[in-house]
């Protein structure tokens, strides 16, 4: 019997495809929210092309304590505000969002200055949505963790900053727990 008369391969340890799927429906429907999820999370990562991250020269793993792991370094080399925001404007467009509200929107360092993520870079900076499952807020608090974990020697500046620009909510999931969120105060 093939699949269509309601045979399941042996090698998949199914007789039939209800034996399987007992309920067909509720795994329609897992399948299809489990898409869903992948599609809202890859809208909330940058275009790989156009921000794929940039890193600080100046900031190595052997100078985190005399740079990121200092208290306020991060404010000595953010640029102003008329830089970013000039940048978000092209970069709104360059992104090709329906919305266009600047408000809407925080010109962010895909790889975090707090672990040595590129200050002026354009290919370090995009337009992240504020109000998104995955917005501006939920990778702050990924930040903060990996400046946390990269200071407290638990990760490696590299391998941080390896995984904000791959896939900060990946990393996001990994990372970012109650240990974490509890076991760390806020930073400046």
């Amino acid at each position: 019997m093939n699949i269509r008369e309601g045979a399941m391969p042996a090698r998949m340890g199914c007789a039939r495809l209800q034996d399987c799927v007992p309920n067909l429906r509720q795994w329609t429907l897992f399948a299809c929210t489990l898409l869903l999820s992948a599609l809202t999370q890859a809208g909330d990562l940058p275009d790989p092309h156009l921000t794929p991250g940039a890193t600080n020269p100046d900031v190595t793993q052997e100078n985190i304590d005399r740079t990121v792991c200092v208290k306020g370094y991060t404010k000595t080399i953010r640029p102003p505000a008329n830089y970013t925001n000039s940048l978000k404007k092209k970069q709104i467009l360059q992104y090709g969002y329906a919305d266009t509200n600047l408000h809407d929107y925080e010109e962010d360092h895909l790889i975090a200055l707090s672990i040595g993520g590129a200050p002026w870079d354009a290919h370090n900076l995009w337009p992240q949505p504020r109000h998104s499952e995955w917005s501006a807020d939920k990778k702050d608090q990924l930040e903060f963790v990996m400046y946390k974990m990269v200071c407290a020697r638990q990760i490696s500046l590299v391998a941080a900053q390896h995984a904000m620009a791959t896939d900060w909510i990946s990393a996001w999931k990994i990372y970012v727990s109650k240990r974490h969120a509890t076991r760390f105060a806020k930073m400046d």
